[in-house]
């Protein structure tokens, strides 16, 4: 009799364990205002409370934003790469509100910060620092991606000498230096660069002086070409912007992101 009720409580607290709900993961996001000198910016922090923990730090990775600057689609990409249970944190180089969808003022923002590389790299360096000093992101396993103008900044993040494990630039408009050559050599990442093969703002000679300056540094890297892609091939949003040149290109997203995840895996296992 002491047998069967035991069994029959035994059973009742299974049965009460499998109707329990399981705790959903919550993606948690943060608006991080922070200075670089007289000039306050705006980050955007993503990442899963469930994974992320000060117990159980999680890789960070960078998000840099196309020249439109820290923009939904910025912050979107931090989101996505919490849910991959990494802690996303999309940067800020212009300052707090600087942001449009008017192409004339993106290319005065984003030449002013091209002429000024030091300062281009102090300031996404900052973020570097900001996300490395979260308790729950594991700061010796941390990544920069990057969109158009942004896939140029996570690689000049990268000549800086940042400890980073992988960089993924995609469709990035300016592929070499824009300080010295010899930056290279500062690399610590390995590097890979997501091209759309139709791209007209990227010349064959860019191309051709960022394999010179890579195989010269003696740098870890891999070069991806996806056939009819051209500028912005992932952004959904991109067509809105009639510029000519520049399109979404589905399956091009779909495996840049792959090849991102593929190339993090590697990276962050070492």
């Amino acid at each position: 009799m002491c047998s069967r009720l035991v069994a029959v409580a035994l059973l009742a607290s299974l049965s009460a364990f499998l109707a329990a709900p399981a705790v959903r993961a919550e993606i948690r996001t943060e608006v991080v205002e922070y200075r670089h000198g007289e000039v306050v910016l705006e980050g955007f922090l993503a990442w899963d409370d469930q994974r992320a923990t000060e117990k159980t730090p999680q890789p960070g990775v960078l998000v840099c934003p196309e020249w439109w600057g820290n923009n939904d689609y910025a912050r979107s990409r931090a989101k996505q790469l919490a849910e991959l249970g990494y802690v996303g944190f999309s940067l800020d180089v212009y300052g707090k509100g600087k942001v449009t969808t008017d192409p004339q003022q993106a290319s005065a923002w984003s030449s002013g910060a091209y002429a000024d590389v030091a300062l281009l790299r102090a300031r996404t360096r900052l973020a570097y620092d900001l996300l490395a000093a979260r308790k729950f992101v594991d700061k010796t396993k941390l990544a920069a991606i990057g969109y158009c103008m942004g896939g140029t900044v996570a690689l000049e993040l990268a000549r800086s000498g940042a400890p980073l494990r992988s960089v993924v630039a995609f469709h990035a408009g300016k592929l070499t230096s824009l300080g010295s050559a010899e930056d290279n050599a500062k690399i610590t990442a390995a590097v890979t660069v997501c091209h759309g093969q139709e791209d007209a703002f990227v010349t064959a000679e860019e191309i051709a002086g960022f394999h010179e300056q890579m195989k010269a540094a003696k740098r870890d890297y891999q070069f991806l070409s996806y056939a009819y892609a051209v500028h912005a091939f992932t952004n959904p949003g991109a067509d809105a912007f009639k510029i000519p040149g520049v399109a979404y290109d589905a399956a091009a997203d779909r495996r840049s992101w792959a090849h991102m995840k593929s190339a993090f895996a590697e990276a962050f296992a070492r």
